[in-house]
């Protein structure tokens, strides 16, 4: 306990006993009782307090530092990016090149002359 022993508890008691009284030493008893049911309560409630605060501070850590896991990563996919963007690979497509696409030509536009109906009644 507090390195209380059998015979210093008996000390303590017998001097309780004189001070108070045998009529006021059960309600002394009861209250110390509760008195250290509340500081154990008290006490319990304070430990998960900061044991929770430990934890959210430590989830806060780990998101911080997966944000800038991210953040890098986002990075170096934008500077991969913007490199394959200057390669010879995606040259020759107008949209890649950053120009609006040539203007289509008759040939390329599908034909508007009806040919003979095959239904057409002869």
């Amino acid at each position: 306990m507090f390195g209380l022993g059998v015979p210093e508890l008996i000390v303590i008691f017998v001097i309780a006993l004189i001070v108070f009284g045998p009529k006021k030493l059960p309600e002394l008893g009861k209250a110390l009782g509760k008195g250290i049911a509340e500081f154990k309560r008290a006490s319990q409630e304070m430990k998960e307090t900061i044991e929770t605060e430990v934890r959210n501070a430590e989830q806060g850590l780990d998101l911080k530092k997966l944000k800038a896991d991210v953040e890098g990563a986002e990075a170096s996919l934008r500077k991969e990016l913007e490199g394959k963007e200057d390669a010879p690979a995606a040259q020759g497509t107008p949209a890649a090149e950053g120009r609006a696409p040539a203007p289509s030509t008759a040939a390329d536009q599908p034909s508007t002359e009806k040919g003979p109906d095959p239904y057409a009644k002869s």
